[in-house]
């Protein structure tokens, strides 16, 4: 029997793990990147998961997407357990339902920025709405740029590119891997500034990876890892918060501790 990846109906809750295990290697190789996760993801928020290199926020990010699968545990989109899902319905699941923003923007170079934006609805037989469309490019100004390709835009430009593509969908849940990587200060800017109007104009659903404090104040929650364990979160995060969560995490390192 084939699972509907039809969108679930409007929860408080967008995505969860429960007790989540993956490790990668075995025997002594073995490193337990999540180590027993349990996390909420409230729908309509933006949050940030921070924590140091190797805390597993990255693979937590990419449970919670359905793109890596776990060894133990659940993971729940809306009331949909990835877990009990073929390969295939976990690829239809993420073109219906998720959106995905990363720091590569993973552009296709001989597409207009807007071919690109389009791109998920046109593998999926699907036309744009002609007025969703035009209100994300007018409000990534992006309107111009529309007919140029990747490689006559500026790193901003393609950035937001990748954004208006992650909701041109209008997905359940948007994640962003390290979304301002590859920017500079003022387009980071720009961009955070639009994830926060998406939240709060559009009730999008967004959970960001990032190790910037700055970025990670954009959000309305902060959640930390360390070890592959959840290590604390902050509500309504400022960057000095999240800066002494930071440094907390990081002084048994500092301190010779385990």
């Amino acid at each position: 029997m084939t699972t509907s990846t039809a969108p679930a109906p409007t929860t408080t809750v967008a995505a969860q793990a429960r007790d989540v295990v993956r490790t990668y290697g075995r025997g002594d190789a073995a490193v337990r990147a999540l180590d027993g996760v349990t996390v909420s993801i409230p729908a309509g928020r933006f949050t940030a998961i921070m924590g140091p290199s190797g805390s597993g926020k990255s693979t937590l990010m990419h449970a919670l997407a359905g793109l890596d699968t776990v060894d133990a545990g659940q993971i729940l989109l809306g009331g949909t357990d990835l877990g009990r899902l073929t390969e295939r319905q976990r690829t239809l699941l993420r073109r219906d339902r998720i959106g995905f923003v990363f720091q590569a923007f993973n552009l296709v170079p001989t597409l207009t920025a807007q071919e690109n934006i389009v791109l998920p609805l046109t593998l999926a037989g699907r036309r744009p709405d002609p007025e969703h469309l035009a209100h994300l490019l007018a409000t990534l100004g992006l309107t111009d740029r529309s007919r140029h390709r990747p490689g006559e835009l500026s790193g901003g430009q393609q950035q937001r590119v990748a954004v208006a593509r992650a909701l041109v969908t209008r997905p359940e849940i948007v994640f962003a891997d390290e979304p301002t990587g590859n920017l500079d200060s003022q387009a980071a800017e720009s961009l955070l500034g639009f994830l926060r109007q998406a939240v709060d104009e559009l009730g999008q659903t967004i959970v960001m990876v990032t190790h910037d404090p700055h970025a990670a104040a954009y959000a309305d929650r902060a959640v930390f890892l360390a070890d592959g364990r959840i290590d604390g979160e902050l509500d309504a995060p400022s960057v000095p918060a999240i800066l002494s969560h930071l440094a907390r995490l990081a002084a048994p390192a500092a301190t010779g501790g385990n």
